[in-house]
């Protein structure tokens, strides 16, 4: 069993806060998280998508009061938004009695953004995290972790046949049943196809036009079906970073299938050397790493990627809360090059650590004022 990184800040939130919200995609292993992180004889665990558990909790109110001295794991707590009210009185209700903390695990399998607009009655009672699937610290095999990606029972399978197996049910489940329960009607092979879609364009600015007009709908369309990927977390929109020095910037966000191993499912990739012949290779590295990045950034941190018209660019721009900002350029190569759009970008947006990702395995000073440093590296210095 792989120790999860997120286990210390979740442990912290729980004895800090009445109520937790862990986020992640499906079989993420959330829920195996959650079990380690209790003693099953103080926790109660419902999972809200089997009826029998629904039913329980029909009087939220009378439910807490039997079981008053538990955490109760509420799970997929999407399909409920109705229970945050009457939970917010519950939990006021035992702070007044010196009960601050440690009430309620929620787990849910769409954005915290989303998840937010439903839960804004507990404003000031609830703290949120995402669990990422596996990262380079989490896993040593780095090269294991990009081809298989890092959900836990396609990263861990015997065999990269059996993982691909894992992977393309876990996006034929997505297709066939998790999205429709979500309400949107969109039929299963265009999203299939959409989704494939993102995969080729791993890394490119986001054309809805361009999309649109492969799959016969209208460019509205399309930005509404990348809404919803994004919300399930199966999709990160990498924004733009904006500047006031004047420069014209591209302006369209740069789109990624969160999951390298998705990515590579969905475009039929079967084994390594097959990837690294494809022409999604860079793309694809280049979304594994930024996943792995944002895998321990801080909520307050805030990402984009930066490129004017006349061609400065930087792959991904970190801002943290203190004001710090880091300039990170992502090269697959164990000797990277730097380009000279990379100098003019840092010379726009003057960043206070710049950094070359590179695929070898030592950190070095590449420039003056510029380092170069492994995936593992800068995940433990972010870490």
């Amino acid at each position: 069993m792989i120790k999860r990184n997120l286990q210390l800040k979740l442990q912290k939130l729980l004895q800090t806060n009445p109520a937790v919200v862990l986020m992640g995609p499906r079989q993420v292993g959330k829920t195996t998280l959650s079990f380690e992180l209790v003693n099953n004889n103080n926790a109660i665990y419902l999972d809200l998508e089997r009826p029998s558990d629904l039913a329980k909790i029909s009087d939220i109110e009378a439910y807490c009061q039997l079981h008053s001295e538990k955490l109760l794991i509420l799970d997929e707590v999407q399909r409920a938004p109705e229970l945050f009210a009457p939970i917010r009185s519950i939990i006021d209700e035992r702070r007044r009695k010196g009960l601050n903390n440690n009430q309620f695990l929620f787990l849910g399998s769409a954005s915290i953004e989303l998840l937010k607009q439903s839960s804004e009655t507990l404003a000031g009672r609830i703290a949120y995290c995402e669990l990422h699937p596996f990262n380079a610290i989490e896993s040593k095999d780095i090269t294991q972790l990009w081809n298989r990606g890092g959900f836990p029972n396609s990263f861990l399978a015997n065999n990269d046949i059996d993982s691909l197996a894992w992977r393309d049910n876990f996006i034929a489940t997505y297709l066939a049943r998790d999205i429709p329960q979500l309400g949107p009607r969109i039929p299963s092979e265009t999203l299939r196809r959409f989704w494939t879609m993102l995969a080729f364009n791993q890394g490119q600015t986001f054309k809805p036009s361009s999309l649109a007009r492969g799959l016969d709908v209208k460019g509205i369309t399309v930005s509404r079906y990348l809404d919803l990927m994004v919300d399930l977390l199966l999709v990160r929109r990498l924004p733009q970073w904006t500047s006031n020095i004047g420069r014209r910037l591209v302006k369209a966000p740069k789109t990624y299938v969160r999951d390298s191993g998705v990515c590579h499912a969905l475009l039929g990739i079967e084994v390594l050397d097959t990837l690294l012949g494809h022409p999604v290779v860079g793309g694809s590295w280049e979304g594994f790493v930024i996943e792995n990045i944002c895998s321990v950034l801080p909520r307050s941190a805030s990402i984009g990627y930066y490129r004017t018209v006349g061609g400065a660019e930087i792959d991904l721009v970190v801002k943290f809360a203190s004001g710090e900002l880091w300039a990170i350029e992502i090269k697959r190569s164990s000797a990277p090059k730097l380009s000279r759009g990379f100098h003019s970008a840092c010379d726009d947006l003057k960043p206070t650590k710049k950094i070359v990702l590179h695929s070898g395995v030592d950190d070095y000073p590449i420039a003056k004022g510029i380092e170069a440093m492994t995936l593992p590296s800068i995940i433990e210095k972010l870490n």
